[in-house]
């Protein structure tokens, strides 16, 4: 009989020669031939898995030990995507879709004093301009969205507009994505929370990677001392004090600032799992305690699958109206769900954990690429700018690497980008769906941005009139309605070639020159 470890390793490099063979196509697009790719024929996808055979094989191994559930691979996922964030605790999820719902939910819990707790009817502050799971969590759990606009140059909200949307007693958190891998302005939007004493969820699912920087007394002002204690330790890859623009500033990643941050490993995001997601307890330890009891069916036991007794006092527990003894492993606190991945989920991502870094510069690089090949047709689009910057600087007119104007807050945005979002000018010979109709015969890949404007979505316009206080509209949202009406967003994915990128731009310059003429 052969030996089982000698066995699987056999097994496992007959895996990645199976994968190096058939997913040859699918790394980094900088190490492809660009031999499979035909323009015209094949399509430029907006995004997409970059992997090759370490994922495969990660995958193959844990199924061939069969755990599945949520295992040993899971917690040591959770472990490496908690010390990148520089959070105390993460929890996966099957999706980020679930991480948002259970932040939300999270916050609702019983042990959190009245005046923090989100109770039914209390308000929660989002943007106009996002996905819509982003917001169906208020909903759900009985509160009220109260929408405020947007930037259509960094596609994230106005923070000029918070103070009008705040009501007090009644709002209680406010929960907002970093917009395509363009974060937020996070120095006005703490100094807001910091203020109303209010939660901060921080929507990081299409931002992994990105930073934040912000000046060091600023920082201090609004006491974020957690990542201060970290950046002491001087081990942190990016959490970390350091001189920006002649000014001292902490720079941490997104995600890392807020009370909860969530992530999503769908396919098109910066690292995949196939489905699945994280929600990240920043600096609250007990937070941890309220998440995984709604992600594990509200169940009051914090014991992992196939571990019992933790506590060392599992028939001890007397709670609710069960008798005295009932098995603490069966005893529900909560009202939950299981929302649990694979473990062999976590395996994957743990490998593409390992590749961010990488995948990050690519992103970059490839917006870099069609920003200056696009400048030339500022006529027809406006294009996006990070938050904090005042301008684009084309490379002819560089001094050293900055590629960016910046303004005179001393905060800047490190961009892991999500799309490359271009507005057609409303004075162009073309509309947006004209522009995108052409991208699609032309198999190019292309999204508008996620819900546009989603008070306008059918789900919305129904709900306000079943309920009209079911949410509420806070200050005009002619930004949100711009991104709705004339917003677009290419791939920047790394999965993208040189060959597929000068096709892109081709096709701009063509179409704008035609329709031009």
């Amino acid at each position: 009989m052969d030996n089982p470890t000698e066995l699987k390793a056999r097994i496992l490099e007959l895996v990645r020669e199976y994968s190096r063979s058939v997913h040859k196509d699918k790394g980094p697009g900088a190490t492809m031939t660009d031999d499979s790719f035909t323009p015209g024929v094949s399509t430029v996808p907006y995004a997409g898995r970059v992997f090759d055979s370490d994922e495969v094989e990660a995958a193959v191994s844990s199924m061939l030990d069969f755990w599945l559930t949520l295992g040993p691979e899971g917690s040591a996922m959770e472990e490496d995507l908690a010390r990148f964030i520089g959070a105390k605790h993460t929890l996966l999820v099957n999706s980020g879709s679930s991480a948002n719902l259970i932040a939300v939910t999270t916050l609702t819990a019983h042990e959190l004093p009245r005046e923090r707790r989100i109770l039914p009817g209390d308000e929660v502050i989002t943007a106009a301009a996002s996905f819509p799971t982003t917001v169906a969590p208020i909903l759900q759990n009985g509160a009220v969205p109260v929408f405020i606009d947007v930037d259509p140059i960094t596609g994230n909200i106005l923070p000029e507009q918070l103070e009008a949307a705040y009501v007090p007693g009644k709002t209680k958190a406010v929960i907002v994505a970093h917009t395509l891998g363009n974060p937020f302005d996070l120095a006005r939007m703490l100094d807001f929370c910091r203020r109303h004493n209010l939660w901060l969820i921080e929507d990081n699912c299409d931002a992994l990677g990105c930073t934040y920087s912000m000046p060091v007394e600023r920082a201090r002002d609004l006491g974020l001392d957690h990542l201060f204690a970290i950046a002491a330790t001087g081990s942190h890859p990016v959490i970390r004090i350091e001189n920006l623009g002649g000014r001292e500033v902490l720079t941490a990643p997104t995600g890392s600032w807020g009370d909860i941050s969530t992530q999503s490993f769908y396919p098109p995001h910066h690292i995949t799992m196939g489905e699945g997601g994280a929600v990240n307890i920043i600096s609250r330890g007990i937070l941890k305690k309220y998440a995984e009891s709604f992600r594990d069916w509200g169940r009051d036991c914090w014991c992992a699958s196939g571990h019992d007794d933790t506590c060392h006092n599992r028939f001890g527990w007397k709670l609710g109206e069960l008798p005295h003894g009932y098995d603490h492993k069966y005893i529900y606190s909560r009202m939950g769900y299981n929302l649990k991945p694979l473990d062999p989920q976590a395996a994957i991502g743990r490998v593409q954990m390992r590749k961010l870094p990488d995948f990050v510069l690519a992103r970059q690089r490839n917006w870099e690429i069609l920003r200056a090949s696009l400048a030339d047709l500022e006529e027809y689009f406006d294009f996006s700018l990070p938050t904090h910057a005042t301008g684009w600087i084309a490379p002819e007119a560089r001094q050293g690497t900055e590629c960016f104007n910046w303004d005179d807050s001393g905060c800047r945005s490190g961009c892991s980008w999500f799309g490359f979002m271009l507005r057609v000018r409303r004075a162009a010979p073309f509309s947006r769906t004209d522009f995108a109709r052409h991208l699609d015969k032309c198999h190019i890949g292309n999204r508008m941005l996620f819900g546009g404007n989603l008070v306008h979505q059918p789900a919305f316009v129904r709900l306000r009139k079943d309920n009209p206080e079911a949410f509420r509209v806070a200050a005009d949202t002619n930004g949100a309605d711009h991104i709705m009406n004339d917003a677009i967003f290419l791939g920047t994915y790394p999965g993208l070639t040189a060959k597929m990128m000068d096709y892109t731009t081709d096709v701009i310059h063509r179409f704008c020159n035609s329709s031009g003429m």
